[in-house]
This record gives structure tokens, C-alpha cells and sequence, in this order.
């Protein structure tokens, strides 16, 4: 069975670095986005925040292998070259060790070589956009989760104007946790990290846990704003974003 799947989302044979609009000049980005926070890895494409092109994997231990095939996979199906950039964005985080430093590895790489700005997008943002511009409900409160084993899960909770109610934390998981949201309002638990917190909530009405696959497409309008505002990234000194310390069994 075949893992890996790529979206042609492509309308388009030209780019502009600029779309001109009277009396205003607005930027236009051509922007490569990365993902590969979880297991499931994915470049996207996308031109002024709209999606062109994207690629999935669902083998994280892949992603290293993969990820550079996959870069220049979603190029050529466009049919322009790393030239053409405007930038290089990854997932900074939370999510796997090893899949951090493989997404950021790769886009530093790439920044460096193809002399391109690096943006750095939250991992569990990333996802609360993506579900935001899923489910559309203005008064829900949205809950993405990322397994960080046992009962711990890397988490946040944001309004649909993607603010932060609880930052980005790991959390290890009880039963007061989310009380203070689940009592006045519908919280969307999502991610790879939902489904062993689901039976703890199965008789909580304002809990809701709504199909979720993780996507480099959720970043691309987060992207897009970062580049409009010049929110860039220092080449030399980034590193994901792990939220907690590597344990290693062996390690003491």
C-alpha cells in the first residue's frame, strides 16, 4: 500500500512576485511550506496562501529519506524552480525530536542555499487553523493534541480568532484538565494525541472530537501573514520548538 499521496492544486503556469491592485500594492508570496512535526510528513505550495501543490507521507520514519524527493516533486508539478521562492516555512513545533530536526534541518538548508527568508510556524497553531477554516464555528474553542506518550500530550487551546487561551505546553492529562473551557463552551479536541483523552470526556457534551489529519496546507495562510509582517527567522540561531527535554530510556 502506497503511503504517500500528492494533491495537484495547481490553477496556474505563471507567477507574479507582485499583484497590483490601484491605489494599493499588495506582495504576493510564493511560499514552500514543511511539515514533518508528526507521522504524517507533507510539503505544500502556495501562492499568496492558497494551496498549488501538496504531498503527504504517512511513514515517519521516511521523512528524512523523502522530504527532499517530495521538495522538488511539488516544484516541478508547478513548474517553477527554488528561484521562483519568495520563502521557506516549516512546522517549528511541538511534535517528534527526530521529525523537528529533519523539517528544520531541510528548510535551513534550503534557506541558506537558495538565499531565501525562513518562517517559522507553531505546530499546534498550524492545526488550530486548520481546523478552524474546517469546522467555521465562531464560538467553539479549538483544542489541538500531539501524542507525547503515556497519558502527556503537547496542547493548547485557541478561539476562532486562532488567540491563545492556553499556550502551547505539554501537558500530562487528569481530570480537571479543560474544565474551565468544557463548562461554558464546545472545545474541538484534535490530532494524533484526541483519541486516548477521548473515553476520560465520553460523557461531556461539550466535548467534541471531530476527524483531523495534519497538514503543511493549514500552514500556508499563517505563512503568508509571517512573510507580509517580515516575521523571519535568524538563519544561524533557530531550533524547533520541543516544549520539553529528549529522554532517551539509556540515558541517565
Amino acid at each position: 500500500m502506497n503511503d504517500t499521496a500528492f494533491v495537484n492544486c495547481y490553477g496556474q503556469n505563471t507567477f507574479s512576485k507582485w499583484k497590483r491592485s490601484w491605489p494599493t500594492v499588495k506582495i504576493v508570496a510564493l511560499i514552500l511550506n514543511i511539515d514533518t512535526a508528526t507521522s504524517i510528513g507533507s510539503v505544500c505550495l502556495a501562492n499568496d496562501g492558497e494551496v498549488l501543490q501538496l504531498i503527504r507521507n504517512a511513514e515517519q520514519k521516511d521523512h528524512a529519506a523523502k522530504l527532499p524527493s517530495f521538495i522538488q516533486q511539488v516544484l516541478d508539478a508547478a513548474r517553477i524552480t527554488a528561484r521562483d521562492l519568495d520563502a521557506v516555512c516549516v512546522s517549528a513545533g511541538p511534535g517528534s525530536y527526530t521529525g523537528l530536526r529533519v523539517g528544520a534541518a531541510t528548510a535551513k538548508g534550503l534557506c541558506y542555499a537558495w538565499r531565501k527568508p525562513l518562517i517559522a510556524i507553531s505546530t499546534l497553531k498550524m492545526m488550530a487553523s486548520g481546523m478552524i477554516n474546517t469546522a467555521k464555528e465562531r464560538e467553539t474553542l479549538y483544542c489541538p493534541m500531539i501524542d507525547a506518550r503515556r497519558m502527556e500530550v503537547f496542547t493548547a487551546v485557541y478561539d476562532a480568532g486562532l488567540q491563545p487561551l492556553l499556550a502551547p505546553q505539554a501537558l500530562i492529562l487528569d481530570d480537571s484538565s479543560y474544565s474551565e473551557w468544557l463548562k461554558t463552551k464546545q472545545v474541538l479536541f484534535f490530532g494524533d494525541g484526541a483519541a486516548k483523552w477521548q473515553p476520560a470526556l465520553a460523557h461531556e457534551p461539550n466535548a467534541l472530537f471531530p476527524p483531523y489529519e495534519i497538514s503543511a496546507a493549514h500552514m500556508a495562510p499563517l505563512a503568508d501573514k509571517a512573510f507580509g509582517q517580515n516575521d523571519f527567522e535568524d538563519l544561524a540561531y533557530f531550533a524547533p520548538h520541543y516544549l520539553k527535554a529528549f529522554f532517551h530510556p539509556g540515558s541517565k
